[in-house]
């Protein structure tokens, strides 16, 4: 006997939202791998539209979002200028393959080729590719053609995608555990999370021990990274974070990331920038690495850069890197990098960040933000810890002693946002949010850039809200 076919769930005219959102999920039950997701919601929400910092559900509920699609949003959803930039290209060349050049991609290049040397001083060259992943994995292939290494640095709660090559390089052991040995498996560094120091240690008097515990490592060949013969070591890059997105947004002390830098450029070790969620001003510049007085050999990129539009990622490098003889034509492919529709809306997100001041803007809309969650903190002992830099921003949500960490808290927080059950102002509202951190107990906060001040005051509202009736239901209590 023939399987049934399954119901098409185009013919919903006569659906109520509760019932198309049924009809849909029983489907979704039968057709889609859960693989390429993650259901953290207990009860799915379908979204029909979305504007600014609002996502709107299919019963027109608002829900103020925090997050911005991992970071990716960051000039508000459906902006007006990158939607017509995209509508353009789709009426004038919305495919080419990506051997042959079209003016967009050359202009976007230079655009980012600028912004590093503006920020960095450093002369170098962009190469496209689609996702972040994608874009992590060509730097490694650029790694590896220089250095002829395949063993990397890179620090625990780090995050830099799921590919095989990727999850090598990201210190969670369950996104490998499925797919056997990983011999290039990275060696993770604690990264210097003050607030839960691995080393036991205040930061007011610790005198940078974390850093001086990487430069331990050269000291000896009995360390395992150092032939002191020769002065060379089997590394060929430091993969790092400037605030580490699925670890929480932590950042690191100042003086931190200089200490492992001079080490490594003692030892021919080149230093990988990961940008992807924490680049184009999530941090008040356009790249975050600016803040620490460090100078990258490569960095990646992707998200923002179309503001969530067309998929593009890619990677800048340095000149003696990724100059044509060093990395020829052909040393990655992909059909839809550097793709049109994605050139055109990255120039134009490149644009509005020319024509606008963002290194203001943000810093001082993080500051209030930040100022507002100290606030909240006062007002509920269970937020252990807050912290950020521009509109990167974190509360460690924890049990009443303010430290113990509290991933039901935090998971409640997500869940009750996502109802779209709250109130305030008069109408019913949602809350998106998301959740990292070392312990899965951190709500990272990443608004849109264009975020106002009383969008900012709308936000501190539901969240008092969230807290306030998670705990009433004895969450993390």
């Amino acid at each position: 006997m023939s399987p049934q076919p399954v119901a098409n769930t185009l013919d919903q005219e006569n659906l109520s939202p509760q019932e198309l959102t049924k009809k849909l999920l029983a489907v979704e039950n039968k057709v889609c791998s859960y693989g390429d997701t993650v259901h953290y919601a207990k009860d799915p929400k379908f979204f029909k539209h979305c504007e600014g910092s609002y996502l709107f559900d299919l019963e027109e509920t608002p829900y103020l979002d925090l997050q911005m699609w991992y970071s990716a949003v960051n000039l508000g959803y459906a902006n007006p200028r990158v939607n017509e930039s995209l509508k353009r290209q789709i009426d004038q060349l919305p495919q080419l393959a990506c051997q042959y050049l079209h003016p967009e991609k050359i202009h976007l290049a230079e655009k980012l080729v600028n912004s590093v040397q503006k920020g960095f001083g450093q002369v170098g060259r962009v190469h496209f590719n689609v996702g972040g992943a994608q874009a992590v994995e060509d730097s490694l292939k650029l790694v590896r053609k220089h250095t002829r290494k395949q063993h990397m640095f890179a620090f625990e709660g780090g995050y830099h995608g799921r590919t095989l090559g990727a999850s090598a390089i990201t210190s969670s052991y369950r996104y490998r555990e499925p797919f056997g040995e990983f011999g290039d498996r990275a060696e993770f560094i604690p990264f210097p999370y003050c607030f839960r120091c691995p080393y036991g240690k205040e930061p007011d008097s610790c005198k940078l021990y974390c850093a001086q515990q990487f430069v331990r490592k050269f000291e000896t060949e009995y360390y395992g990274v150092l032939n002191p013969k020769n002065g060379k070591s089997e590394f060929g890059a430091f993969y790092m974070e400037p605030l580490q997105g699925t670890g929480g947004y932590v950042k690191p002390p100042e003086g931190y990331f200089e200490i492992i830098a001079e080490v490594c450029k003692a030892y021919g070790i080149l230093l990988v920038d990961d940008e992807i969620q924490m680049g184009f001003f999530r941090t008040g510049k356009l790249w975050a690495m600016e803040h620490f007085g460090i100078k990258p050999d490569i960095i990646v990129f992707g998200k923002a850069l179309t503001n969530g539009m067309n998929a593009l990622s890619g990677l800048w490098a340095k000149e003696e890197l990724i100059n044509p003889e060093q990395f020829g034509p052909g040393s990655t492919h992909s059909t839809f990098s550097s793709n049109t529709l994605g050139t055109a809306t990255g120039l134009e997100v490149m644009t509005i960040f020319e024509d606008g001041d963002f290194e203001t803007s943000v810093p001082a809309k993080g500051a209030y933000f930040l100022e507002q969650l100290q606030s909240l903190q006062k007002k509920h002992p269970e937020i252990g810890d807050v912290d950020g830099l521009g509109l990167a921003l974190r509360m460690e949500m924890c049990q009443k002693d303010g430290f113990t960490p509290s991933r039901e808290l935090a998971d409640a927080m997500f869940q009750k946002g996502l109802s779209g059950d709250l109130q305030a102002r008069g109408k019913k509202m949602g809350l998106i949010l998301d959740i990292g951190g070392y312990y899965k107990n951190v709500v990272t906060l990443a608004p849109s850039l264009t975020i106002t001040h009383d969008e900012i005051d709308l936000g501190i509202e539901l969240l008092d809200q969230v807290i306030t009736l998670c705990k009433k239901e004895g969450a993390g209590a």
